[in-house]
């Protein structure tokens, strides 16, 4: 669906400088710096050459001691990239259910047969792409394994664990402690590729299937104990007595850390559902936990330079990050949801232009320090404030992932939002697109992640809704999942403005500030 760009702004479409770029032919090999060599006007009359090349060049981001362990299947959060030729450096050899979940919702479609996710995977032979994607599955959940036989304390969930052994463990600020947001936004990856592999005609995909369906049976036994403090109250990170103890042991305790609560609509409902569906909690409880949630979800207006009103959901940043739960969760199966959902899309990228700035904003590592190749630091609060709750931002640098959510409601202006930012110096690497830029050009990210990759390479493949949909019917969860998502959106979203508004297109460039592009990436 490409939805009419905004009239009322009278923006013409940005052309690239080269006027017959000679790309490569789908399923060919693209030249690393292939951004500039589209325009706009190519991609908007058929994206799927461009999303061809994003998906072979984001694919080299996926090998060992990058992204990942190839010995034990685990994610890392990502790696550094050297400031001239943009080679890897450092890993991070760190990561958390998060990264893990964008991994397996990424094999969940290999495994289901998306030739785009093979393209991913393996461009130079598709055929195998499932198995790949079958066999880490396969490392992932031993891993999983052990680590719950020597931390049972953690009830089946994850910490931030280090990963560059065979066995994980959590990071030293992690000892003792777990988030819920993480481990909702895994366990739905994880029932996602369940599905695929249970349905796949192949017994060792079934079999496989059984086995993680165990490792997920054993979080609906915990998860109450573990995040659930009663009366509606999740906790956001749980501090645990002793990680050592089984969770039934009479010396363990659990309880909120400080005063943090998961009470968001946003991402870390996820995990609100999987304590609402298989938590056994009581009627009772299950009701409060929306009754609890419920002065989060709240209707606001964007209005700004000559463009609205849109009606949105309050964002917390508004950041991009927070529409995670879309890529997940059938959500857009309630036709309320999706029209607000695009409203927010619709404001994402007029804001942006409105703005004059040549991206969008997502929670993001900021610019690396070129003299020491360390990342300056994580920026949290980039999105947009006149519709947030947190209106103190920073709004200086731009990230190639905040079109996810663009992508999953009209790929085509989502890829020119991307092509915008990729367009800039260095943002693209011999791993795919880079980290985060600027917006004045000066400075970039020489780091490549699972977050600021990853939810776009899912994104483009539709996300694991489907997946999630069918196996919701099949647990028979779905029509309650419908009928409480639309009664607590319907309760608040009365009257939705701004629908006769388009989508946005990029009106300026990242400027040219002295950056080189990386010398292995020509």
């Amino acid at each position: 669906m490409l939805l009419r760009i905004l009239p009322a702004l009278s923006f013409a479409l940005i052309v690239g400088a080269v006027p017959n770029p000679q790309q490569a032919k789908p399923g060919g090999q693209p030249k690393c710096r292939f951004s500039p060599s589209y325009t706009q006007a190519q991609i908007l009359k058929d994206p799927n050459p461009f999303i061809s090349d994003v998906l072979y060049w984001e694919g080299k981001f996926h090998q060992n001691n990058v992204s990942y362990n190839s010995y034990n299947g685990m994610s890392y959060d990502g790696t550094l990239l050297d400031e001239t030729t943009g080679l890897a450096t450092a890993k991070h050899p760190f990561s958390a259910a998060s990264k893990e979940a964008l991994q397996i919702m990424l094999y969940a479609h290999a495994m289901a047969g998306s030739p785009q996710a093979a393209r991913f995977l393996l461009p130079d032979n598709t055929g195998a792409a499932p198995d790949m994607a079958m066999n880490i599955m396969t490392l992932k959940l031993k891993t999983y394994l052990r680590f719950n036989e020597t931390y049972p304390g953690f009830g089946g969930f994850l910490p931030w664990f280090t990963g560059d052994s065979m066995d994980i463990q959590p990071t030293w600020d992690w000892v003792n402690r777990v988030p819920a947001l993480d481990n909702g936004e895994l366990i739905w990856a994880v029932y996602s590729a369940i599905q695929a592999m249970e349905t796949s005609s192949n017994r060792k995909y079934q079999n496989l299937a059984r086995q993680w369906q165990a490792w997920l049976d054993y979080t609906k036994l915990t998860a109450a104990k573990v995040f659930y403090a009663g009366n509606g109250v999740v906790c956001a990170v749980t501090d645990i007595g002793d990680q050592s103890f089984p969770i039934n042991d009479p010396r363990q305790t659990y309880k909120c850390e400080g005063s943090g609560t998961l009470n968001d609509p946003y991402e870390g409902e996820l995990f609100t559902w999987w304590l609402y569906f298989v938590g056994g909690l009581s009627k009772k409880d299950k009701d409060v936990l929306w009754k609890f949630k419920r002065p989060q979800l709240v209707s606001v207006e964007y209005k700004m330079g000559g463009v609205g009103p849109i009606t949105v959901q309050k964002g917390f940043w508004f950041s991009a990050h927070e529409q995670w739960k879309v890529m997940e969760m059938p959500y857009y199966d309630v036709d309320l949801v999706k029209r607000l959902f695009t409203n927010a899309e619709r404001a994402r990228t007029c804001n942006s232009v409105v703005t004059k700035v040549p991206g969008m904003f997502a929670s993001v590592n900021n610019s690396t320090d070129p003299t020491t190749g360390q990342i300056i630091g994580y920026i949290s609060n980039a999105g947009i404030p006149s519709i947030a709750n947190q209106t103190v931002q920073e709004l200086d640098v731009i990230t190639p992932y905040s079109v996810f959510p663009v992508v999953l409601i009209d790929n085509a202006v989502g890829m020119v939002w991307w092509k915008n930012m990729a367009d800039g110096k260095k943002m693209q690497n011999p791993y795919g697109s880079s980290e985060s830029t600027r917006v004045d050009g000066t400075a970039m990210s020489s780091f490549v992640s699972w977050d600021s990759k990853i939810t776009t390479v899912n994104a483009i493949l539709g996300g694991v809704s489907d997946l999630v949909r069918q196996k919701m019917k099949t647990d028979g969860i779905y029509n309650e999942f419908i009928s409480v998502t639309q009664r607590e959106y319907g309760a608040v979203f009365k009257n939705v403005k701004g629908e006769n508004i388009g989508l946005c297109l990029p009106s300026k460039k990242v400027p040219d500030r002295g950056l080189v592009d990386y010398t292995q990436c020509q």
